[in-house]
């Protein structure tokens, strides 16, 4: 069966321009509502995927996103939050762009189109056996992402994808694919919609369960969470207050001391 691009196929919706905002927000909002059901389809894949991470992780090894365009943005979304939202060091989830940093914020003309160019920056990051790379393409055509994973393979680097379209060279490049086949888009090609959506859906799912089965949560609070700002120190203290049973005032006086919800908790308890 020849390989067709669903991400790029015709709009189900025509003559957007003649469109009220009411009718272009309710049909966006209609399309957006089927991706997590087709999210729900690719569970499987998704858990295979999940468990070599874990497993990656668990034995001191790292957890590559690459990607480019909106793709490799989102990948870079989910490793940059890692450590603030699980305490870990920030060298345990990267996520690598076609073009580089300038590429976060303004496209980088042709950079995507280099099949050589994703090995050079894993290798900039001393990558290695214990490590896992997942690519991130909608097309899943793009040659950085595909170049990078054909390499990692011939290395004995475990290596995953998250697509768009089934059949698509990367899918059948990566070890462990995530295919999601949410259909075309509301506009026409724009990936940054429906299949953006997804990735993100499946880069959460990856990344929350991997930090969960890492310790990384106790009960269902983010005890390892970096205090960054006033609102996630108040989420602290009534963190501790909840868990310990204590005064807001006895839980501050722990959280100062400590500078870290789980070492609070387990001081407390074990003093």
């Amino acid at each position: 069966m020849p390989f067709i691009k669903t991400t790029e196929s015709d709009s189900k919706y025509n003559h957007l321009e003649k469109m009220s905002v009411s009718e272009l927000l309710r049909n966006i909002n209609n399309e957006d509502k089927t991706v997590a059901f087709s999210v729900e389809k690719a569970l499987p894949q998704i858990e295979k995927l999940t468990e070599k991470v874990v497993e990656k992780l668990n034995t001191g090894g790292r957890l590559f996103y690459i990607g480019a365009g909106t793709s490799g943005r989102l990948g870079i979304v989910d490793a940059s939050e890692c450590p603030p939202t699980f305490g870990v060091p920030h060298d345990l989830v990267v996520g690598l762009i076609a073009g580089g940093d300038t590429a976060i914020r303004k496209a980088v003309e042709f950079a995507e189109d280099s099949e050589n160019q994703g090995w050079k920056d894993l290798k900039k990051q001393n990558i290695s056996e214990k490590d896992i790379v997942i690519g991130i393409a909608a097309s899943g055509t793009t040659p950085y992402v595909i170049g990078a994973l054909k390499k990692c393979n011939g290395k004995n680097i475990p290596t995953g994808c998250i697509t768009c379209n089934e059949g698509s060279p990367l899918a059948l490049t990566a070890q462990f694919p995530i295919v999601v086949i949410v259909g075309p888009e509301f506009i026409t090609g724009s990936s940054r919609m429906k299949a953006g959506t997804a990735q993100k859906l499946v880069l959460n799912m990856i990344s929350s369960t991997a930090m969960i089965q890492l310790g990384r949560v106790k009960g269902n609070k983010m005890v390892d969470m970096q205090l960054s700002n006033n609102k996630l120190v108040d989420r602290g203290v009534r963190m501790i207050m909840t868990e310990l049973n204590i005064s807001e005032k006895e839980a501050q006086a722990l959280l100062e001391t400590h500078k870290n919800v789980r070492n609070a908790i387990n001081n407390f308890q074990n003093g």
